[in-house]
Formats: structure tokens, C-alpha cells, sequence
């Protein structure tokens, strides 16, 4: 693949005189179109060797018998077109093989670069949706909401970048101004002190394990329940790790829903650390300080410490519910007054 019209003809006579057994023509998107469509014939039906073109066979080209290209300059091709045009091979049994032909490293562009390195990185099937969002995060993904965004998500990565964008526009959508100092503060952490993973020999695959991880991460709490009876029918019993990490998961949905940012439940006692903005039931928060056994106090105006003995997993995690079964209080429906408020 050489992509200048003008020099191709010169390209062409260079390799055959490299290369002077084979049989070398070339192709271009200025040629007439019968003639264009005859020298593809001609080159499927290996009635020539070698093909010198530009990249007019980026796409809608299948020769089964080709399994090599060369990629002159390919530096200067963006990383779809590297994508497509590396797939022009390799589309029978035949073993493929590409070349990417750049000048020195030290010439090259930074995103040049890293266009390449992701080229290079990406060899397995389904590669072409990584490749997408590496192209994204080196390009920029253009004006999003503001006019000064293009190209700003790459200081987090695509991902985040989402994560915080989705979060932005359901706070403005629900009447709300968006935290822009603390865009993830919403995302709960739940610590029991219990250890909580797919074990290996559980779920072998580590592919497929991160894809659990992910969607348990994600789930709602009736997709929670249904993720458990799926794991079983799938794996097999839990195990106690496994269980462990649904049961946190369901406990990280009911402090989110409370607005808690941190709840640590340990052998002695723990913690539950509340957002400046948060739906805990104040009344219920007094009457536990104001209990005979002194075991609840404030720490600060948002964060409530308690001491009991939890050396039991079982008695964490039931603790654990209970506890935020009472913040919510008795109507747990209605919006009750904010601690710290």
C-alpha cells in the first residue's frame, strides 16, 4: 500500500526491480474503472504477484489468497484505516502477515505513535472496538457539551470521562447542580473486613471473571438476585468469597441509596461516613446517640461511630443491614432531614 497517485508508478518499478521473479502492477482510485475492475480480477485470480495501491482496498476487498501487506508510511494513516487495511489479509487458512513501513521512531508524531502502538497491541479477534476507543482517547471526542471540550477526556481516559458525563446530565436533568469537584462522590464504599472476590477456581476464566466483576459492579437489586441464581446455575455452589461480594454489593446500593459515602463495619465496631447531602433519617441518628449503652456517637457533623462485637462475618453483614434499615427510618419513603444540615 503506497498512498500517492503521484509517485506510485515510480513505487512500483522500485519493487520489481527488488523483487525481479515477480509479477508487480498497480492500482489506484484515478484509473478508469474497467480497467480498475479487470486488474482486480486479474490479481484475484493470481494472474500477477504483487499489487502496489493506495488505500482503495481499505474496504469491500476479500482475496483469500493474499497473505501479506506492506503499509508504506503507515504513519500517516489514521488507526481505522491501519485496522481495515491490516484485515485485507489473512481471510482464509492461510497464515497473514503485516508490515507497517515508518521512518525512524524518533521522526514520528506523538500521535503517531501511539496510533501504532495500538495497532501493534491489538492481534485478537473483536480487537476493532479497543481499537475505537484508543482512537477516541488520542483524537479527542469532539464537543461533547461545552466548546472548549475536544480532546479534555484524555486526562482521564474514556471511561471515567462517560462515567462523569452520564452522572453530570442526571443531576441536571433531575433539577440538580452537578458536583463538579466531586463528580464520582455518589459511588459508595462498603468495608466489612470479610474477604469478597470470585475465587480462581471458581470462575477459571479471567476474561469472564472481570466480566462478572463488572456487572455485579453495575447491578440493580433485583439484578443482583438474579446474578446469584445465575453463578450457581453456571459454577456451582458459591463459595464463601462469592457470596461475600454479592451481599457488599447489595449493602453498596442501600448506602448509596441513603447518601452514606463510606460504611466500615469491623470486629469492634466501625464507621458510616454521610454526604453533605443525604437522605438519613436525622430522628433516628438522635435516638441512637441517645442510647443508655453510649455505643453510637458523632464524630463530626457527618460521620456516626459506633462500638459493638462483630467477630462473626454472619454478624457483620446482619449488622450491617440493620443499620441502614434504621438510617432510613420509619418512612423510608419520604425524604427526611439531612445530618450535618
Amino acid at each position: 500500500v503506497h498512498n500517492e497517485v503521484q509517485s506510485i508508478e515510480k513505487v512500483t518499478a522500485e519493487f520489481a526491480a527488488l523483487v525481479p521473479e515477480a509479477q508487480v502492477r498497480f492500482g489506484h482510485g484515478q484509473m478508469r474503472e474497467r480497467e480498475l475492475e479487470q486488474l482486480m480480477v486479474d490479481f484475484y485470480h493470481r494472474r500477477f504477484n504483487v499489487l502496489v495501491c493506495t488505500t482503495i482496498i481499505e474496504s469491500g476487498i476479500d482475496v483469500p489468497t493474499a497473505n501479506t501487506i506492506l503499509i508504506n508510511r503507515a504513519d500517516r494513516l489514521g488507526l481505522a484505516q491501519l485496522h481495515q487495511l491490516r484485515g485485507r489479509v489473512g481471510r482464509s487458512h492461510h497464515r497473514a502477515y503485516a508490515y507497517l513501513i515508518i521512518p525512524s521512531r524518533r521522526a514520528l508524531r506523538p500521535d503517531a505513535a501511539k496510533r501504532l502502538d495500538a495497532i501493534e497491541s491489538m492481534e485478537d479477534l473483536g480487537a476493532g472496538f479497543l481499537l475505537a476507543t484508543h482512537d477516541l482517547e488520542i483524537r479527542g471526542a469532539g464537543e461533547f457539551l461545552g466548546e472548549q471540550q475536544s480532546g479534555e477526556l484524555t486526562e482521564v481516559g474514556l471511561t471515567l470521562y462517560l462515567d462523569m458525563l452520564e452522572q453530570a446530565v442526571s443531576a441536571f436533568r433531575a433539577g440538580r447542580e452537578p458536583q463538579l469537584e466531586r463528580p464520582l462522590a455518589s459511588v459508595s464504599e462498603v468495608d466489612l473486613h470479610v474477604p469478597a472476590f470470585l475465587p480462581e477456581d471458581f470462575v477459571p476464566d479471567v476474561h469472564l471473571r472481570l466480566a462478572l466483576y463488572q456487572r455485579i459492579a453495575a447491578a440493580t437489586a433485583l439484578e443482583l438476585q438474579d446474578m446469584g441464581g445465575e453463578l450457581v446455575d453456571r459454577f456451582g455452589p458459591l463459595p464463601e468469597p462469592a457470596s461475600h461480594l454479592l451481599q457488599l454489593a447489595s449493602l453498596r446500593l442501600g448506602a448509596r441509596a441513603l447518601g452514606i459515602r463510606r460504611m466500615e463495619v469491623g470486629p469492634q465496631g466501625g464507621s458510616a461516613q454521610f454526604e453533605t447531602a443525604n437522605q438519613v433519617d436525622a430522628a433516628t441518628v438522635i435516638g441512637l446517640i441517645q442510647r443508655p449503652a453510649h455505643d453510637y456517637r458523632m464524630d463530626g457533623p457527618l460521620k456516626l461511630r459506633f462500638t459493638r462485637g462483630l467477630s462473626g462475618i454472619p454478624a457483620r453483614f446482619a449488622f450491617a443491614g440493620q443499620l441502614l434499615q434504621d438510617l432510613a427510618g420509619p418512612a423510608a419513603a419520604l425524604k427526611a432531614g439531612n445530618i450535618g444540615s
